[in-house]
């Protein structure tokens, strides 16, 4: 495999089997997909073993059971298991458009880590979205997003356009600076092993960034593909966000910062301390 796609979900089977869907129509073909999964009843599973069925690629189903928020638990996991040198992750609720992972694959770099993002869809858009229109890639086109009453902006329509070499020359002139963004990221394994991968200890709220800046930390570079990684993403509820745990994320975030750290004891690896 020259790709391991690596991406979370917790109990969103629509939007899994959607998202499945985007990656058969991928045209680069040589990839696996592990469905990191953070403890979802017997309906993902189900998903899975249909899709399994209708796709040409492997689909492999890490799982742990339901206690809470613990993603980069199981995002550890997933990297684990995956078979190829170089990662891609994403998330379940993150449709790539078709040309997605060939990005991924071509932009690819020693010493680097990829940064993308997202295009943001309501939930009315989210739910209209079909089979039918992922494989004739008209969810990716701005026309029929906007006909069915999608909200567009100039950088939204510039994501959306067909001009690869106009696209690349935005990558270089953004402003937006190249994080860690767990829903279109990408890199290599040994550079993901050498920080220990995702800090067990953080929730939700920022945890991809404190990943990337230990990478960061580490000598790995980041690299723009904000404009060529396409992907859209479907709406849903956040009910695991708190105050709480964003507070503490934000407190090891810091650290990172401060200390200009490269390593987590928290991670693949646990500290004996």
């Amino acid at each position: 495999m020259q790709l391991s796609v690596i991406f979370t979900t917790y109990n969103s089977p629509l939007w899994l089997e959607k998202v499945l869907w985007g990656y058969q129509y991928q045209k680069f073909k040589d990839f696996e997909v592990i469905v990191a999964d953070d403890g979802s009843t017997f309906e993902t599973s189900d998903v899975i073993k249909k899709m399994q069925q209708h796709v040409d690629f492997p689909i492999r189903h890490v799982w742990h059971e339901d206690e809470g928020f613990r993603k980069c638990e199981i995002l550890n996991k997933a990297i684990l298991a995956s078979n190829s040198d170089y990662l891609v992750f994403s998330d379940a609720d993150c449709i790539p458009r078709e040309d997605f992972l060939q990005v991924h694959y071509n932009t690819k770099e020693k010493n680097h880590f990829l940064s993308g993002g997202a295009i943001r869809l309501p939930m009315f858009l989210s739910s209209l979205i079909k089979p039918n229109d992922i494989f004739s890639q008209d969810a990716f086109s701005k026309k029929w997003l906007i006909k069915n009453g999608f909200k567009s902006s100039f950088v939204k329509n510039l994501k959306l356009g067909k001009n690869k070499s106009f696209a690349e020359i935005m990558n270089k002139i953004t402003p937006t600076k190249a994080t860690w963004n767990g829903g279109n990221a990408s890199a290599w394994k040994k550079d993901i092993l050498a920080v220990n991968g995702f800090d067990e200890r953080m929730k939700y709220g920022a945890e991809d960034r404190e990943f990337g800046e230990r990478m960061m930390n580490n000598g790995i570079r980041n690299k723009q593909i904000r404009y060529t990684a396409v992907c859209i993403h479907l709406d849903h509820e956040r009910s695991y966000v708190n105050e709480k745990d964003l507070n503490n994320n934000a407190a090891i975030r810091k650290e990172t910062k401060m200390k200009r750290k490269t390593w987590t004891d928290f991670g693949i690896q646990k500290s004996d301390v």
